[in-house]
């Protein structure tokens, strides 16, 4: 009897032992990672919204592709009539593409609202990514010229007209909520017609490829 005793105190015993050790074995995991509560969604990117009283638009900074080669010989030209954007990389011809304009395409801009597209010398002066016209190269109108010309009709007074002439100096994005209009770029959303604001418009995949090379401050002559 007492060895039938002993081996089951020793059976109660390592028992407890295993009990124990399994329980203490448990609490040392890693709990599972939980993510921080005070972490807030991040805002969405503002989208360009070109209106018809052409407000401005948004746009992200400037970041370089590395994959692609950019010198100061890289410019853009756009012929109106021939509804053509000419790329030009390392002073060279790299592509051309078909476009599409205002609604109201021939003629020079003068005023918002007009749907013209404007005519002169310009350079990118902002780039959104998160267009709904897929990308959207902000186009430095109004310049100088077409401030002075503002200026004599009486379209703005002397103080616009500095402010906008500043801009075009320092190569900064003039301001595109004055009676001149404004917010004028170069964005995707096909070309079957002349359909927009005063913009130009280009295939979605070829606007993709101008992206690449027309950084902030690309030179964009506009011709009738």
């Amino acid at each position: 009897m007492n060895k039938i005793l002993f081996k089951k105190t020793i059976g109660l015993i390592f028992s407890m032992l295993f009990i124990t050790m399994f329980f203490s074995a448990c609490n040392t995991l890693t709990p599972a990672e939980n993510p921080p509560s005070d972490i807030s969604p991040k805002p969405d990117n503002d989208e360009l919204v070109h209106t018809e009283i052409e407000k401005s638009a948004a746009s992200k900074p400037d970041t370089d592709d590395a994959s692609i080669k950019i010198s100061k010989a890289t410019y853009i030209e756009i012929y109106k009539s021939d509804r053509i954007l000419k790329l030009y990389a390392d002073g060279k011809l790299k592509e051309t593409f078909k476009i599409a304009l205002g609604s109201s395409p021939e003629g020079n801009k003068n005023k918002q609202g007009d749907k013209r597209t404007p005519t002169g010398s310009y350079f990118v002066c902002s780039r959104n990514e998160k267009s709904r016209f897929t990308l959207f190269l902000g186009v430095s109108y109004p310049n100088a010229i077409d401030a002075k010309r503002g200026l004599d009709k009486g379209l703005i007074n002397e103080d616009v007209y500095k402010q906008i002439v500043a801009a075009y100096e320092t190569k900064t994005c003039p301001s595109w909520q004055t009676p001149l209009g404004g917010a004028i770029g170069i964005h995707g959303g096909g070309t079957a017609s002349d359909w927009t604001l005063g913009c130009i418009a280009l295939s979605d995949d070829d606007i993709k490829t101008l992206w690449k090379y027309a950084k902030l401050k690309t030179p964009i002559e506009i011709y009738e």
